[in-house]
């Protein structure tokens, strides 16, 4: 009875490591995915151009050529590019944050005439592509006189119909306790909602921010259509301006200034992971 049992527990505990193996095995692959391309990149930023069209590849140069990321930043302006996308993305993702905090705090914890109707016609956006608002987007901005101006880069991109639905979700499970207590010690609307709501959205905020900073920092259409001068150009824009001339394009060039692009990205995602995990583990608590 014993040895069964014995043996019961073996095979379990080695079904158990058999799981677990295959579950590293499988997070070992996808982070070769992610990454190869990441890394091949990288170095060949670092390579000399006949090394980039050598045959096998050369996955570590046979000589470094750090002087590839001075070289691109003096062949075109891509400082002014990068300034503006840095410029826009952050812009942007302060307004979001806020607006949708805004909104989605007023969705959820107060009742005026047609809420329900406000809050599905928001929703509905989400279906729409964004290239059918294309056109009329345009004229609008168009005839407010924000093209070739940060402002037509900016403000169509200042507030997000998902971020107001995940700021709505999250203050529907702040208790109403907490914010009649406020009203009660003398507090407004307004501080209770910065004092006290946004405080509390941390997680929420951090998962908007760092979505809404990649779809800025990597957003190409728009900026290529509202925008013309070379001077206001985003990154995106001016790294497919730089790789259109009627020469070969210098791809060690192209990819030090990628290189570059990708580290705002990192940075915002290391400096806001804590909370982005947070934020998805209580999502996923919450249902």
């Amino acid at each position: 009875m014993i040895l069964q049992k014995n043996r019961h527990t073996a095979s379990y505990n080695l079904a158990r490591a058999l799981d677990k193996i295959w579950l590293y095995l499988l997070v070992i692959v996808g982070l070769l995915i992610f990454c190869i391309p990441v890394y091949y990149m990288a170095t060949t930023s670092l390579k000399a151009e006949s090394e980039v069209v050598a045959i096998p590849i050369h996955w570590i140069p046979h000589e470094f050529h750090p002087e590839n990321y001075s070289a691109a930043f003096a062949l075109a302006p891509f400082a002014t590019y990068f300034y503006n996308s840095l410029v826009v993305a952050i812009v942007v993702v302060a307004m979001t944050l806020f607006l949708s905090a805004l909104a989605g705090y007023g969705f959820a914890k107060f009742n005026f005439p047609g809420k329900n109707i406000c809050f599905l016609l928001v929703l509905s956006t989400l279906m729409i592509p964004f290239q059918i608002l294309l056109i009329p987007l345009y004229i609008l901005v168009y005839n407010l006189g924000w093209t070739n101006n940060y402002a037509g880069l900016i403000i169509p991109g200042a507030v997000s119909a998902f971020g107001v639905f995940l700021m709505r979700q999250f203050c529907l499970t702040l208790p109403d306790e907490l914010l009649d207590a406020a009203r009660i010690d003398g507090c407004n609307e307004l501080r209770i909602f910065l004092s006290i709501v946004l405080p509390l959205l941390k997680p929420p905020l951090a998962s908007l921010a760092i979505i809404t900073f990649l779809g800025s920092w990597n957003n190409f259409l728009w900026p290529l259509i509202v925008v013309n001068k070379a001077d206001l150009f985003t990154l995106p824009v001016g790294m497919t301006v730089f790789t259109q001339p009627l020469r070969s394009p210098y791809w060690t060039y192209i990819m030090a200034v990628s290189t570059v692009a990708t580290l705002p990205v990192v940075i915002v995602f290391l400096a806001l992971q804590k909370y982005f995990i947070q934020g998805v583990v209580l999502s996923g608590m919450k249902g």
